[in-house]
């Protein structure tokens, strides 16, 4: 693929070679001052590689963009790995990569320490108990946001858009019925796409497994392995987005495993909303409920190792992943299914609510978000406040 000033591809690297320290250093900012997920990560990361340094051109930051968002897992993570690997190699890439995760990631392992103490104070459950309230919402949003552009992507046939809705569907009752086993429908619904349009399209071909991993059933019996199952769930197995991940671990969180109550998941998808970087990091915070620190760096450490395989083992390939027919069509059908699979979402965890002063503060956050279009972050902040409030007040907290 051309960076579209003279033929230079995505996977080829020229002379330009940007220091260590200075990946460490610049990616670690981003890292640190990265709050409101996918789309400030974009900014920055366009801002400080093509805007300020022009270490990349806007074509080829803008072909990177559109490999990653065909990649399963965290797309903003890959991203920032992607553009360290183009300007000082396999090294760049993997301290770029650790800059940008570990300051959002000591973060949220810190707040997870204070909100699944085992008697945090008073304040704490209040803010848990307003910023959990509001978490059904932000998946409304999240999905509401991914709808334009995932509508415009199925093309103007009839058939595609009877498809694209029926994927959308899916996806949604998948995620309020099936729990843990959303993975399938969601690859399930990119297989017949790509089978489809296989058909119809002599040429296409099916995605690579490489890079569209089969699923294989999987008997977890518990502890650190049942951890790192559904952390690899959400490293590598999920499409669509960040907050894709909160249908992925919630049954097995909750439900299956009992690393944590109802109310304390929503903490836990708080937390990944409110603290800088990957919204992703949540998976450390059910690590951490599941296993104290070491969880939480485990399920961080195996959720994040797929986009760094994917990115410094597969980079010198995208161009041929951004030009295949089959990748493209696996998209168009796990893609709605995981926006309908986010929108989902937000039946269970509503349903989680266990005090009515909350669904008040669902239903504040739900207009801040979808009506006035507030930010996620000062509206999870001010879900908070009220909870402090309300549980100074004397109103009771879920525990």
């Amino acid at each position: 693929m051309t960076d579209g000033t003279g033929g230079r591809q995505i996977g080829e690297r020229d002379g330009r070679r940007v220091g260590l320290v200075t990946i460490a250093r610049l990616w670690g900012r981003i890292g640190i001052l990265g709050f409101g997920g996918p789309p400030t990560h974009i900014a920055m990361l366009r801002r400080l590689c093509v805007t300020d340094r022009k270490w990349l051109t806007a074509a080829e930051f803008e072909d990177g963009i559109a490999v990653t968002n065909l990649l399963p897992g965290p797309a903003s993570t890959q991203l920032a790995i992607f553009c360290a690997w183009r300007l000082a190699g396999t090294l760049g890439g993997l301290v770029g990569g650790i800059a940008f995760i570990v300051p959002g990631l000591i973060a949220i392992l810190a707040l997870s320490a204070l909100f699944f103490a085992t008697h945090p104070p008073l304040w704490v459950l209040g803010a848990a108990a307003g910023a959990g309230a509001a978490v059904a919402a932000v998946a409304l949003h999240a999905a509401a946001g991914l709808l334009p552009a995932s509508w415009r992507r199925s093309g103007g046939q009839t058939g595609s858009r009877a498809r694209w809705v029926a994927y959308v569907v899916a996806g949604g009752a998948s995620a309020a019925v099936v729990g843990p086993w959303l993975v399938l429908v969601l690859v399930a619904c990119g297989l017949a796409e790509a089978v489809i349009r296989s058909g119809r399209d002599p040429g296409s071909r099916r995605p690579s497994g490489a890079f569209f991993p089969a699923v294989a059933p999987v008997v977890a019996v518990g502890g650190l392995g049942a951890l790192a199952w559904v952390a690899l769930k959400v490293g590598a197995l999920s499409y669509g987005g960040g907050f894709v991940i909160v249908p992925l671990m919630q049954h097995d969180a909750v439900h299956t495993y009992h690393w944590m109550t109802a109310g304390q998941f929503l903490d836990a998808v708080a937390l990944g909303q409110v603290t800088p970087g990957p919204v992703v990091q949540t998976v450390a915070a059910v690590g951490y409920a599941a296993s104290g620190l070491a969880g939480g760096i485990l399920a961080a450490v195996v959720a994040f190792s797929p986009s760094f395989l994917f990115v410094l083992l597969g980079g010198s390939h995208f161009d041929r992943i951004r030009s295949s027919v089959g990748a493209q069509a696996f998209l168009s059908g796990a893609g709605p299914a995981a926006i309908g699979a986010i929108a989902g979402s937000s039946i269970p965890l509503a349903l989680a609510l266990s005090r009515l002063w909350q669904v008040g503060v669902l239903a504040l956050a739900a207009v801040s978000l979808l009506m006035f279009r507030r930010g996620v972050v000062p509206v999870l902040a001010g879900a908070g406040a009220l909870g402090v409030v309300a549980a100074l007040a004397g109103a009771p907290v879920p525990h």
